[in-house]
């Protein structure tokens, strides 16, 4: 997430000199500005994440800016940036056909650069508050999950990381189920040291018992009078005809 002041803004024009003084005014407002030369260049570099905003030239060389505001509505990782349309194409008409296709704004070329700038930020704006409530909702879907995967005994704590590091309620929620895992881990580990020692306790009594089986018995009674009388350098009377 970005606000106005850090966000970068995506220039795309065949015009170096609107290129150039797009960048140097927007970068004099504190934004970071890549530029593309035509909508193939601008396609490639949206690809990657990190555009917050594109101002967006329509008649350029082998890909127009028609093209790329349909093909940015139709990906989905595409069609929440937001585009502000800034052509010489003074018409009413036009501006309605980019906003269907889907753009935020549309500047007539030559632009007023305090209502540009003011576009820009209302746009960068939105976005930030976009990009918190996709944020939170995310969030929450990751607590709705955990309240599952705790009913159910598989919850890992860790998976709740992220939220659990903010100051406010889900954050809380978030804390409490960590709490409650880590809380029921320890009496897993707790009852299993003690099933354990039990455990361990039983084949001792039985060991115990089963010595004890054979000890009383007259045949081991008899075995050791017999151990006795050799210790004792006695003769064994063996009973025969």
């Amino acid at each position: 997430m970005t606000d106005q002041r850090t966000g970068t803004v995506l220039v795309v024009d065949d015009d170096p000199t609107n290129r150039l003084l797009l960048r140097r005014g927007l970068e004099r407002e504190g934004l970071q500005v890549e530029t593309a030369v035509d909508g193939v260049e601008a396609l490639d570099r949206l690809a990657a994440p990190g555009i917050d905003l594109v101002l967006l030239d329509l008649l350029m060389p082998r890909l127009d800016g028609h093209e790329v505001l349909a093909r940015m509505r139709a990906d989905a990782r595409l069609r929440h940036v937001p585009v502000i349309v800034v052509s010489g194409a003074d018409d009413t008409a036009e501006a309605v056909r980019c906003i269907e296709l889907g753009a935020e704004d549309f500047l007539p070329k030559p632009f007023d650069p305090v209502l540009l700038r003011a576009r820009i930020g209302a746009s960068l704006s939105r976005k930030w508050l976009r990009d918190v409530e996709q944020d939170y909702l995310q969030q929450v879907g990751l607590v709705l999950r955990a309240a599952g995967e705790v009913e159910a005994g598989t919850f890992e704590p860790t998976t709740l990381d992220a939220v659990a590091g903010r100051d406010d309620a889900l954050g809380g929620l978030a804390r409490t189920f960590q709490t409650m895992a880590r809380e029921v881990r320890a009496r897993e580990r707790r009852l299993e040291q003690q099933v354990g020692a039990l455990r361990i306790e039983i084949d001792q009594a039985r060991t115990a018992r089963q010595v004890a089986e054979i000890t009383e018995t007259d045949y081991f009674a008899d075995l050791q009078r017999k151990a006795a009388s050799l210790r004792g350098g006695g003769h064994i009377r063996t009973e025969g005809p």
